[in-house]
């Protein structure tokens, strides 16, 4: 470990939530409670704690980190026991963390996309592009200084890859459209998915009686609504029973979920196309949208009143707006 990177400082309660099939959801404190989990799957020990495996999905920010560590001791799983951090993308809230945890993790290797990879190594334009889409402030607030992972620490995924986890096969598969460097885990022995951002958001504070609630995401620079059409039904064709989010956690009732965020991703398409010549494109665009969720909420059983609604939904409605807009500037060239 080189002597100037502070280890991180343990805590003791990181808020869990135990899934089925090993699974466990850990609250990333990242923005606020509930926005954002990491997973992690433990596998293997049938003989006894110690043949125990264990991956972690997605791992949020450096801040994160010390709330991972106490995941695991809370798991009583050991450190040395870790052997690959998948992450779904490098887009920071995913991945931010994965330098400082890899550092804490003698065994593991960080699972990386082959466009997102280099990023993870050299992390320099990862952060200029970030401090362009939240501002330098805010960036250094959130995410605080990455830490490049070693090479020999990376394993570049391959489209349809099947990585063993003490038996248990996962399925590594492209899955663009939210953006180029994304993949999706599928843990068919179990029907379960690991969606990253493909799948959309579906925050807890939104259930009602019918189900979750799911808006796509459709962030900058990279979204591309055709490809992430084709991604939501490459991940149904596997006909999976549950898929984790990272936004936030384990949804079920895929195929009526999977509908909602296809009628969207077109209808928010059009809504940016409708708008492209208005003068403030920007908030026009974020009205239409704000709108629609507002509608798609009342219509899912939501009774929260407006402002909560928005209180939950407003980060991502302006980050959704920044993608619509670079997705038309791309498209016009």
């Amino acid at each position: 470990m080189a002597p100037d990177m502070p280890q991180a400082t343990p805590i003791s309660h990181p808020t869990l939530i135990s899934h089925p099939h090993g699974i466990t959801a850990v609250d990333t404190d990242y923005i606020r409670p509930g926005l954002a989990a990491a997973h992690i799957i433990v596998h293997g020990g049938s003989a006894g704690a110690d043949e125990r495996r264990a991956a972690f999905v997605d791992v949020g920010t450096n801040h994160s980190v010390p709330r991972l560590l106490a995941a695991l001791a809370a798991l009583d799983i050991a450190r040395e026991a870790v052997e690959y951090v998948f992450l779904t993308h490098v887009h920071l809230d995913h991945a931010g963390g994965a330098g400082a945890l890899i550092r804490e993790l003698p065994n593991a290797r960080a699972v990386v996309h082959p466009r997102g990879a280099p990023h993870m190594a050299d992390p320099a334009r990862l952060i200029r592009a970030s401090i362009a889409v939240y501002g330098e402030a805010t960036y250094r607030a959130l995410y605080g200084d990455l830490v490049p992972i070693p090479p020999e620490r990376l394993r570049v995924m391959r489209d349809g890859e099947r990585i063993d986890l003490a038996g248990r096969e996962l399925l590594l598969i492209d899955t663009p459209g939210h953006a180029l460097h994304h993949y999706s885990i599928v843990d068919a022995g179990y029907g379960n998915i690991f969606t990253g951002d493909t799948f959309g958001l579906s925050y807890r504070e939104l259930d009602t009686a019918v189900g979750a609630f799911v808006v796509p995401t459709t962030t900058p620079t990279q979204f591309d609504p055709d490809q992430l059409i084709a991604s939501i039904d490459k991940l149904l064709g596997y006909a999976p029973q549950a898929a984790y989010l990272m936004h936030y956690s384990r949804v079920t009732d895929l195929p009526r979920l999977a509908e909602s965020l296809k009628r969207q991703i077109r209808e928010l398409a059009a809504i940016a196309r409708s708008r492209a010549g208005a003068p403030d494109r920007a908030s026009a665009i974020r009205a239409d949208m704000r709108a629609l969720w507002v509608d798609l909420a009342r219509r899912h059983g939501i009774e929260h009143p407006e402002s909560r609604v928005d209180a939950v939904l407003d980060k991502d409605l302006e980050l959704n707006t920044q993608g619509l807009v670079a997705w038309l500037d791309r498209v016009a060239r």
